[in-house]
C-alpha cells in the first residue's frame, strides 16, 4: 500500500513538473514563436473558409437562377437555400482540422504532408520535456519552410520517398514509442545510461537535423541526389541515435 501511494505521488509530481515546463515553454521566445505560427495558421484557415463560403454562395445563387427558369420561383429559392445550407455545413465541418493519425499521415499527399505533420506534432506535445518541446517548435518551423518546396517536388522521386519516410514513419514511431513509457518511468535511467526522455530528445534532434539538410538540398537543382534516409540511418545506428 505504501509503495502504491508513493507511486501515485510520484506520478502527480511528474504531471505537475510537466505542466510547469509547459508554462515555461509558453513564456519562452520559442513558445511565443510557436504561438505566432499557430495564429498565422488560423488566419490562413479563416481566409480559406471565407473564400469557400463566398464560392458556395455564388454556386447557390447561380443554381437558383437556373432552376427559376424551369421551376416556380419559391421552389427554386427553396432548393437554392437548401443547397447553400448543405455547402455551408460541409465547408464549416472541414474548416477546423483535427490531428491526423499515423495511418492518415502516411496516406497524406506530398503537398499537404508538412502541414499535416505540423498538426500531428502539435497534438503530441503534452507531457514532453522542455528540451523536446523546443525541438518540436524547431520542427514546426522546418515543416512550415518545407511546405512550399514539397508542393513542387516530384512525389515519385527518391527525395520525396525519403522525406515521407522520415516525417510520416520515423517521427511518429519515435514519439509513440516514448509515449508508451509510463510518465513516472520517463525520467528513470535505463541500462544504456539514458532515460526515455533522453531518447526522445536525441531522436527529435536527429530528425530536425535531417530536415534541415533536406531543406538545403531541396534548394539545389539536383533534388534526386538527396539521401536523407541514408544519412539518417547512419546517425541512427552509429551509437548516437535515439535507440528506442
Amino acid at each position: 500500500m505504501i509503495d502504491r501511494a508513493r507511486s501515485v505521488a510520484a506520478g502527480f509530481a511528474d504531471v505537475g513538473l510537466t505542466q510547469a515546463e509547459e508554462l515555461l515553454r509558453r513564456l519562452s521566445p520559442e513558445g511565443r514563436e510557436q504561438a505566432r505560427r499557430e495564429r498565422e495558421a488560423r488566419a490562413r484557415r479563416q481566409k480559406r473558409l471565407v473564400v469557400r463560403l463566398v464560392f458556395a454562395a455564388i454556386v447557390s445563387l447561380l443554381g437558383g437562377a437556373a432552376l427559376a427558369a424551369v421551376l416556380p420561383a419559391m421552389l427554386a429559392l427553396a432548393v437554392a437555400a437548401a443547397l447553400m445550407l448543405l455547402l455551408v455545413i460541409v465547408i464549416v465541418a472541414q474548416a477546423d482540422p483535427r490531428a491526423p493519425g499515423r495511418e492518415a499521415l502516411v496516406e497524406t499527399g506530398l503537398p499537404g504532408l508538412a502541414e499535416q505533420a505540423g498538426i500531428w506534432l502539435a497534438a503530441q506535445r503534452r507531457g514532453m520535456p522542455l528540451p523536446a518541446l523546443r525541438l518540436a517548435d524547431a520542427l514546426g518551423s522546418r515543416f512550415e519552410a518545407l511546405a512550399p518546396r514539397l508542393a513542387r517536388l516530384n512525389p515519385r522521386s527518391p527525395a520525396a520517398a525519403s522525406i515521407r519516410k522520415l516525417v510520416a514513419v520515423e517521427l511518429p514511431a519515435l514519439v509513440d514509442s516514448w509515449r508508451m513509457v509510463g510518465i513516472s518511468a520517463r525520467r528513470e535511467m535505463q541500462a544504456d545510461g539514458r532515460t526515455p526522455d533522453d531518447h526522445l530528445i536525441n531522436g527529435l534532434r536527429l530528425i530536425d537535423a535531417e530536415l534541415a539538410r533536406a531543406g538545403e538540398c531541396l534548394g539545389r537543382t539536383s533534388l534526386d541526389e538527396i539521401a536523407i534516409q541514408g544519412r539518417y540511418l547512419e546517425l541512427k545506428y552509429d551509437g548516437e541515435g535515439p535507440g528506442l
